[in-house]
């Protein structure tokens, strides 16, 4: 008997903070335990174990819309997952984390963040690999990245904005 073996889905999305240093953004991501102030419609990031920005830490997320939500009937199911971060560089602007549970059917989950310095600010790339994942198709998948991306990268640049104009006065 053969098993047929689908491919890994992958996908990257990058986002622009204009005006602001990889350095300024960063800490704003590195708060893993700190998602739902950047990721749209995320009511709920809380610490499971660990020390949030150590190897080993584990986030639960819940509250997030996916785009297969709106093929769903109406069922009111409300998103979860549990996220555990593998690996942080902080020197590089950089960490990892995998999915390790939930119930919108990521299996094998591997996500990479980076923060790169660009001309006239900063940029967030965030790549990742998952198994297929059933009631989903691969643009659902890169839509739902690269649009939670973007408005994160516009709450951080308006958040950075206030706080600049705070501490200036």
């Amino acid at each position: 008997m053969e098993i047929s073996q689908q491919p890994k889905w992958d996908g990257k999305a990058r986002a622009e903070v204009a005006g602001f240093k990889a350095e300024q953004v960063w800490p704003l991501l590195e708060d893993f335990f700190g998602l739902n102030k950047w990721f749209p419609a995320l009511t709920i990031c809380l610490p499971v174990e660990g020390v949030s920005g150590q190897p080993g830490c584990v986030r639960f997320c819940s509250g997030f819309k996916t785009p297969v939500d709106d093929h769903r009937d109406g069922q009111g199911t409300v998103n979860w997952t549990k996220q555990k971060l593998l690996t942080i560089d902080a020197a590089k602007h950089t960490f990892s984390y995998s999915i390790v549970d939930g119930n919108v059917g990521f299996n094998g989950y591997v996500s990479t963040i980076t923060v790169e310095e660009e001309e006239d600010g900063c940029s967030i790339e965030w790549s990742y690999e998952v198994e297929p994942v059933e009631g989903w198709k691969p643009e659902y998948l890169d839509s739902f990245i690269d649009k939670g991306l973007e408005a994160m990268a516009s709450k951080m640049e308006a958040a950075l904005k206030e706080y600049s104009k705070i501490i200036s006065q």
